[in-house]
């Protein structure tokens, strides 16, 4: 009687790897969105200390409950409409930390040819990191340096996830029905890509720096900056990394000079990355023409085309929380598109060469 498991036993254990690491990466984005949202609605600080809130598992309810917990932390009065999106956001994050160590023990467990081990390893260290940040977040007061950190950290978490997502997908060769003409351009395309993702994750750090420093309304209209094209500014208390936090950075305690430096240099930002993307995905587009490498250009000139609007609308309607939530989420859903064509650029074989012939 054979008892050793077919082969059927780890085609199925993999495909469970990749549904668990689908599902974190949907989980890793509304981590993302409820981040955004947690600090548009001004609940960072919400619940006073980490990971409960009050010292409770949950917002304190209840008469008892709330005398307790105002008299643990009386200069925090509690706050039920602050406390919840921060509990909300801590329990959607606990899970994704759980979701992503079972992906990392699952993995270490099969370990064989087709599945990651390190990266999956690497990603469930990353999140341990990520876990501080997120109670420096609270204990440093919302300290702005932690803070985008903090977000940076959760756009990292959601790339390496995604790219586990890819090393578990089907492998194909992708440039079996294209010209060797096209495959070499592809090829040379290569270097923009990684200079495409480097300005993606500047811009994302730009982002992070803004919402850190309460900088998104410092310019209320557009094309202008508060009916000027270029106000007065101060960069360098703008993007001072040391500067002075104070009891807490609730609504930031920069002047109107550093936030509209911050808030000008993100918009500069932003032109660079529709630039420089609009112009990779054109270019694949065109190389991919009729293939199905084509439809990943397309999404992602797509996702660039919605997130630019989502910043013009952010401005012109004062940001509106669902938007600016939602320019959150198209923000690492562009760093995603990059990193997919990275990807499926490194699975097209390069042109095969004349082989010389000796006379």
């Amino acid at each position: 009687m054979n008892l050793s498991p077919g082969p059927g036993f780890f085609e199925s254990r993999h495909r469970r790897l990749q549904v668990a690491t689908l599902a974190g990466c949907l989980l890793a984005l509304v981590v993302i969105m409820l981040g955004a949202w947690t600090r548009l609605v001004d609940a960072g600080l919400g619940c006073p200390d980490w990971p409960g809130c009050y010292g409770f598992l949950s917002v304190p309810t209840g008469e008892e409950q709330i005398q307790l917990a105002e008299a643990r932390y009386p200069d925090s009065p509690v706050d039920a409409s602050k406390g919840w999106p921060e509990m909300i956001h801590r329990y959607a994050a606990g899970t994704l930390g759980l979701v992503i160590f079972g992906i990392a023990i699952a993995a270490w467990m099969s370990r064989d040819e087709e599945t990651p081990v390190r990266l999956p390893a690497f990603t469930a260290g990353f999140v341990v990191l990520q876990a501080a940040f997120g109670a420096w977040t609270v204990t440093l007061s919302l300290w702005p340096q932690v803070v985008a950190a903090h977000l940076l950290g959760g756009f990292t978490t959601l790339s390496l996830l995604f790219l586990l997502l890819l090393r578990l997908g089907r492998q194909y060769a992708p440039g079996r029905s294209l010209s060797a003409e096209n495959r070499a351009a592809l090829l040379r395309l290569r270097p923009w890509l990684y200079g495409g993702l480097v300005v993606v994750v500047l811009q994302v750090a730009l982002g992070a720096w803004t919402a850190a420093n309460y900088a998104a309304v410092a310019c209320p209209d557009l094309p202008t900056c508060q009916g000027q094209w270029w106000p007065e500014t101060n960069f360098p208390e703008g993007f001072n990394v040391f500067q002075s936090v104070g009891p807490n950075y609730l609504g930031g305690t920069l002047g109107n000079d550093a936030r509209v430096a911050i808030h000008l240099s993100h918009r500069v930002g932003a032109i660079m990355v529709t630039v420089v993307l609009g112009a990779l995905f054109l270019s694949f587009i065109k190389l991919t023409r009729g293939h199905r490498l084509s439809r990943a250009a397309w999404l992602g000139l797509g996702i660039l085309l919605v997130q630019v609007a989502l910043g013009i609308l952010n401005v012109l309607l004062h940001i509106p929380v669902a938007i600016a939530v939602a320019h959150n989420a198209f923000g690492a859903l562009l760093l995603l598109a990059v990193i997919n064509l990275i990807y499926r650029v490194h699975q097209v074989s390069p042109p095969e060469q004349p082989t010389s012939v000796k006379p």
